[in-house]
């Protein structure tokens, strides 16, 4: 029988690219979706006639108990999360609810489906489980780059909520005997990225000014450092993470640095745009406590998962321009014939 996975945040960045991955396995993908009206589902909607529905709310601790009965999965990617860091310090207890509560009653759902208890330890045969944790938990960094040792010191609610799912998961781990791991993954874009994240309101600006639609793009600190991959190398990470014999938490990222002004220019160099006629620093889109340098020692899943990333940051840069000057002029010419065709 074909293995089966049950996806939360199926219709985000990583949930639809780690869907594709496992269909392309063999698995039985299940996506957890709350309600029928998912402004992302398009996200997936290639995917539709192979992926399998559950209704369910990291809110509500009964519909994911009802979930996990339900599909039976022999995996849990736990990927839904409110992930816009900003949000985070506007609404602090709803960020903490679905992402660090959140894990907590996905994990309690497994553990009462599973009917493990301290007094029994989970076999061979157990649910796997995988939190998405993240780079935002080390926040004021201790050394650098940061590898699975390095202690964490978040500096948002967003990476306060998500070293709560990182350690629950641990002490589930410890407590009951379940297979749950947690990725460390340090930040990963796409085409599929939302807008609000910077990387993607930077090759969207880009797009737009290039075929004259924008006039400027504003950003907040240019100065600021990440460790950005590809989604879709990150997902092959997820996977691989549930496939070992012990389970164990894994840092993910390229190890290589670039800021903000780095992904401008390479953006706007794509399409023969000096960036500095067009960018903007606009003091009121600066994070109240900035995380400034992360980098990732990822050589653990290296060396035990056989784990590297594929495509490199000019690359992931480029590959979104191109995606989005492809979608913007293809918008553009619509708009321009729907007056000639009466609309």
């Amino acid at each position: 029988m074909c293995r089966r996975a049950l996806i939360t945040g199926v219709t985000g960045q990583d949930g639809s690219y780690l869907a594709e991955y496992l269909l392309e396995q063999g698995y039985q993908v299940w996506g957890l979706i709350r309600g029928q009206s998912n402004p992302r589902k398009s996200r997936v909607s290639r995917l539709v006639k192979d992926l399998s529905f559950v209704d369910g709310d990291l809110l509500d601790q009964g519909s994911l108990i009802s979930a996990v009965d339900l599909v039976q999965p022999d995996e849990v990617y736990n990927l839904g999360a409110i992930s816009f860091v900003p949000l985070s310090w506007q609404q602090a207890e709803l960020v903490t609810e679905v992402n660090g509560m959140g894990a907590l009653r996905m994990l309690e759902a497994i553990r009462l489906v599973c009917g493990l208890d301290k007094s029994r330890t989970g076999g061979n045969d157990q649910i796997r489980f995988y939190q998405a944790s993240s780079s935002e938990m080390f926040g004021k960094v201790a050394e650098t780059p940061q590898s699975e040792t390095t202690i964490f010191h978040p500096r948002s609610p967003y990476g306060v909520a998500k070293a709560y799912g990182h350690f629950i998961t641990k002490n589930y781990r410890e407590s009951f005997g379940m297979y749950g791991v947690s990725g460390i993954l340090f930040n990963h874009e796409s085409p599929r990225r939302g807008a609000e994240f910077v990387t993607r309101k930077i090759s969207l600006a880009v797009a737009q000014i290039k075929l004259g639609l924008q006039k400027e793009l504003r950003l907040g600190n240019l100065d600021a450092v990440r460790d950005w991959g590809f989604a879709g190398d990150y997902v092959r990470a997820m996977h691989l993470m549930l496939q070992q014999d012990e389970p164990t938490d894994y840092v993910i990222g390229t190890g290589r640095m670039h800021s903000v002004k780095d992904a401008v220019r390479i953006a706007f160099e794509a399409v023969d745009l000096d960036w500095r006629d067009y960018v903007v620093i606009d003091p009121e889109l600066v994070r109240p406590a900035e995380v400034e340098t992360l980098c990732a020692d990822a050589s653990r899943a290296q060396v035990e998962l056989g784990w590297k990333p594929s495509v490199d940051f000019t690359e992931l840069m480029n590959m979104m321009v191109e995606s989005d000057l492809r979608s913007a002029t293809r918008n553009n010419q619509i708009e321009e014939l729907l007056p000639a065709a009466g609309w």
